[in-house]
């Protein structure tokens, strides 16, 4: 590319000036910011204009539209393209005082597109490769619902992927499940500049991408990413195939920026007064700071309106749907759950209190489940290759295919974290209500995608099971010990350790209802006697930590415990009862609940005055601030072993005769 950037041939003159327009904005928002990165932007103005002017179906005055186009800007540093977008083409939200405050505390527009922040931003971007996984999700949503409501939903999904995104581990996973689906309204934009922080990409990669994703069963092509004809030829192609579609955009970093584009300079640092002058002048650009001039904004606004044509025929394709019909897609779309669900959730709990079932809650779970997608239509489960062993299907779930996306249960391969961000795409797009499962142990390989879950406050349900040493021979490397305490210290996330079937439910009923939560159920391998025999119409698990177990005279010994070793600790109250020492035990299947009630009840259900003991088969981490300093853990502090569950317990000390020795100290 030479110096002179900018194509200013007279057939392109009117595109040239709108790409410019978005050049400018974002040069003079990173500048004024002091930090940013313009250089993405600014190479990707061509493909972001086309896109958006010859093809995304989206209108600014209707942002939440179902059946919009989805455009998810994955190279989230370049966020300047997005919001410059945004405000050209007319989202009431995204004014020019918000430009001007890119990067400043409270603003719209932050570093990285915020979901939530501002309409137009559809999902968080910034921890690179995960917006391409999301729009993966939301891909799949499309799909999905079409096959119930083709009439009404039938629209694409763009992304533009940098360099880093596909380098990142998470584009081979979603890139691998998209081709194998065949999401063919799935099309990304490469911004192949060959630049990254570092320098040259050739520092650290020389894949073949086109031939990568060739492979996983995608459809390819290669642009000039700064000629709007190719470009345009390109985006045809891709929308013609099926397919999903990517697209080698080959750009200037920078372009427009005589001594920095091409470079890694340019890539996350302002450009400088003085070269955004010279840069002015190369691009033709002779006005001020943040003033786009009157001609070129009425084009970028004329491509805003173009959508409300679009959107009010949909909305009569909408109203001319069968009234059943149309409330059933209205209904899923509000992500409500059926009116009389608490009954339901109730009568099934009795149930479960008469029947005392003996199952391991990863059991529970999937019982629980089978009455909740026998009454709620539009929830998606899956496991990441462990359906056997996470029991995530229910009788209603069939799984979708290649050639079948009627079903309700995915399975999404050895991909946890792109199952996960494909449930956040999922959740997103609205439509569904996510779960997916895998072993409790890698909630680490899924992490980045469970924090993007509670950072944009998304309802996604995150079933993971053989939660401790309790699953026994497959050793330490599958025996999760810091997970709960990792969790936990994640905001926005309600982290669940039900005791027994009845508890599993209360917690799946929870879930259920965090329309702005993510939910982790930790779920046993190894099966667990019930412990709420005497049935409750009250969601005891709603609060957190309750007295499952009261003394039977003045309390000295409060005894704290989740999941499995709740069971122990009973088994320890009735050792010290026998002995005249009055013990209570208390539940604590979620810490996030019962942080959240009032002082009053904390105190009373923590026992003051009592001696305190706490037992999970775990890392102590946190535990702390619920036994002080004088209470005494027991759990672990280390990793396991492999040995049969009841070898392990006994040889690691997490055993009713501990606590009781433990509470005897301390009285």
């Amino acid at each position: 590319m030479n110096d002179t950037g900018a194509n200013t041939s007279p057939t392109n003159s009117k595109h040239t000036d709108m790409a410019n327009a978005i050049r400018a904005l974002s040069m003079d928002a990173v500048q004024q910011a002091n930090s940013g990165h313009p250089g993405m932007p600014m190479g990707m103005a061509d493909v972001a204009t086309v896109l958006f002017s010859k093809f995304l179906k989206f209108d600014p005055a209707k942002p939440n539209w179902p059946d919009r186009d989805r455009f998810v800007l994955s190279a989230g540093h370049g966020s300047m393209l997005l919001y410059s977008l945004l405000h050209l083409t007319g989202y009431k939200d995204m004014t020019m005082e918000e430009i001007k405050n890119f990067r400043q505390l409270g603003s719209k527009t932050a570093g990285h597109p915020e979901y939530g922040h501002a309409t137009g931003i559809e999902t968080t971007t910034g921890p690179l490769g995960q917006g391409l996984a999301t729009a993966v999700g939301m891909a799949l949503a499309e799909k999905m619902l079409a096959t119930q409501y083709k009439n009404v939903v039938d629209h694409y999904t763009y992304v533009i992927v940098g360099d880093g995104c596909l380098m990142e581990g998470i584009s081979h996973e979603s890139a691998s499940f998209a081709g194998h689906l065949g999401l063919e309204k799935l099309i990304v934009l490469w911004d192949d500049n060959e630049i990254s922080i570092d320098g040259k990409t050739e520092l650290s990669v020389t894949d073949n991408q086109l031939k990568r994703f060739e492979a996983l069963g995608w459809d390819t092509h290669s642009a000039d990413g700064h000629d709007p004809e190719a470009i345009e030829t390109a985006i045809a192609a891709a929308r013609a195939t099926n397919k999903p579609s990517l697209i080698a955009c080959k750009t200037t970093i920078g372009f427009g920026s005589p001594n920095k584009q091409g470079t890694s300079g340019v890539h996350g640092a302002p450009l400088g007064a003085d070269e955004i002058a010279l840069a002015r002048e190369v691009l033709n650009w002779p006005h001020a700071p943040f003033e786009i001039p009157g001609t070129i904004l009425d084009r970028w606004r004329a491509v805003g309106t173009k959508g409300a044509r679009l959107s009010s025929e949909w909305e009569q394709t909408l109203n001319a749907l069968d009234a059943e019909k149309k409330a059933a897609f209205e209904f899923a779309l509000s992500g409500e759950l059926p009116a009389d669900f608490d009954e339901i959730m109730m009568a099934y709990k009795k149930q479960l209190s008469e029947d005392a079932p003996g199952w391991a809650s990863r059991k529970s779970s999937q019982e629980a489940l089978n009455v909740i997608n026998e009454h709620v239509k539009n929830t998606v489960g899956g496991s990441a290759d462990l359906t056997g062993s996470n029991l995530t299907k229910t009788v209603q779930t069939l799984p979708i295919s290649p050639k079948d996306f009627s079903g309700r249960y995915v399975h999404y391969g050895v991909r946890e974290f792109g199952m996960a961000a494909i449930m956040n795409g999922l959740a997103l797009h609205k439509g569904f209500i996510p779960y997916g499962g895998t072993f409790m142990v890698f909630t680490d390989y899924a992490r980045p995608a469970i924090r993007l879950s509670a950072l944009m406050e998304q309802r996604v349900i995150y079933v993971m099971t053989h939660d401790s040493i309790g699953l026994g021979e497959d050793g330490p490397t599958h025996q999760p010990v810091e997970h709960l305490a990792t969790l936990r210290a994640m905001p926005n996330v309600n982290v669940f350790r039900p005791a027994d079937a009845v508890e599993t439910a209360e917690c799946w009923e929870l879930a259920m209802k965090s329309k702005k939560t993510p939910s982790i159920l930790s779920l046993s391998r190894q099966g667990l006697p019930t412990v709420r025999k005497d049935h409750s119409p009250e969601n005891l698990s709603a609060k957190g930590a309750y007295e499952l177990a009261s003394a039977s005279e003045d309390a000295k010994v409060t005894i704290f415990a989740t999941g499995s070793e709740v069971t122990i600790a009973l088994g320890a109250q009735k050792t010290l009862e026998a002995e005249g020492i009055g013990t209570r035990v208390v539940s604590v299947p979620c810490w996030e609940l019962f942080d959240a009630q009032d002082a009053d009840y904390k105190l009373e259900t923590l026992g003051p005055g009592t001696a305190r003991v706490a037992i999970e088969a775990a890392s102590s981490f946190g535990w702390q601030k619920y036994i002080g300093d004088t209470g005494v853990f027991i759990g672990l502090d280390g990793f396991g072993a492999s040995a049969p569950a009841d070898a392990l317990y006994e040889h690691f000390g997490i055993t009713s005769d501990a606590i009781v020795v433990a509470a005897k100290k301390q009285l």
